[in-house]
């Protein structure tokens, strides 16, 4: 019995999901192949018709973050549309918010593999390097401020939103964390011009996650 026109994309799918997932709980030397696989519900001998290396895997989980439709973009009333003019306060907000703190199979891998990265192949690197710009472009695009200074600030935002959050998860205690985000996301917002944002129709929801 034939497979449907877009199995192959719904099985590839499935296999960036489930490394996305995996690699955000364990680490890029943490999982191997053979767990994502599983991981899925399909066969090790499987992952090679998708994918040459877990390095390649990598990259598409990387790529897809930011671009994949099907992701949740949701967390407690913080919601991210690319294409609306704000869209930099709100993936400020999203990826500062208490709920990507928590919520660790679903965040940005950006957050979970720094060091990992650091270690790995050209390849690895090249993914993470065009995610960060990817994150920077949006940034700069959504940024109040239309002069040279906005890529410097829109690179400065995306340090604190990674960096704040990689910290803030480093640690144990909730009330450093939260505080650490929560003055992050302050500055970061500022840098970008969009200030507090307290006049937005979705203030009162924001403040209840941040």
């Amino acid at each position: 019995m034939p497979y449907p026109p877009n199995h192959r994309q719904e099985t590839k799918a499935k296999i960036v999901l489930s490394a996305r997932r995996l690699f955000n709980r364990f680490g890029f030397d943490g999982v191997s192949i053979q767990q994502i696989m599983a991981d899925a519900g399909l066969t090790h001998g499987g992952f090679y018709k998708h994918f040459a290396s877990k390095s390649d895997l990598y990259a598409e989980v990387m790529a897809r973050f930011f671009t994949d439709p099907g992701r949740n973009s949701n967390r407690e009333g913080v919601s991210v549309d690319m294409k609306v003019a704000d869209a930099g306060a709100q993936i400020v907000r999203a990826y500062l918010s208490r709920s990507f703190l928590e919520e660790i199979d679903n965040s940005c891998p950006m957050v979970a593999l720094p060091s990992d990265v650091a270690r790995r192949d050209k390849k690895a690197k090249q993914a993470f390097h065009t995610a960060f710009e990817a994150m920077v472009d949006l940034l700069q695009r959504s940024s109040v401020k239309k002069d040279h200074s906005s890529r410097t600030s829109a690179l400065a935002i995306a340090a604190l939103c990674v960096g704040g959050m990689v910290v803030a998860r480093a640690g144990e205690g909730h009330a450093l964390a939260n505080e650490l985000r929560r003055a992050a996301m302050e500055v970061a917002l500022k840098l970008g011009g969009w200030g507090d944002d307290t006049n937005s129709k979705q203030s009162s929801r924001r403040r209840s996650n941040d």
